[in-house]
């Protein structure tokens, strides 16, 4: 999809705060932080949603999770806690539809989210 925000960012035709790159995943902090530290996780391969993944996608969801991982210990937020959070549709609060992980950190987090 040529005009989706996550595709253009993960093409470099639109400015972010890159913290990680590679021939699939892209991670760039978020624009409008909910946390100390909020860094949104995408692959390349535009999916809109998780509603929308099929069984050749799940090595990239595996991928994403890994992801995820190494940069909360490089944003030094592995050992306070983190929450991933993966929206799926307009009422849960996806407003790009592009399949991605928000990593929020660096504050307590409540329960319930919503």
């Amino acid at each position: 999809m040529t005009d989706c925000i996550f595709c253009r960012i993960a093409r470099a035709e639109v400015k972010a705060k890159i913290i990680h790159s590679d021939d699939e995943i892209v991670a760039f902090h978020d624009i409008n932080p909910e946390a100390p530290t909020h860094v949104l996780v995408i692959p390349r391969k535009h999916i809109p949603s998780i509603s929308d993944c099929t069984p050749e996608d799940f090595p990239i969801l595996a991928r994403l999770l890994e992801t995820c991982a190494k940069i909360a210990e490089q944003e030094s937020i592995r050992e306070s806690g983190y929450r991933l959070v993966l929206n799926a549709g307009r009422d849960a609060g996806q407003v790009v539809n592009h399949i991605h992980f928000h990593i929020l950190g660096g504050r307590k987090m409540s329960w319930p989210p919503g």
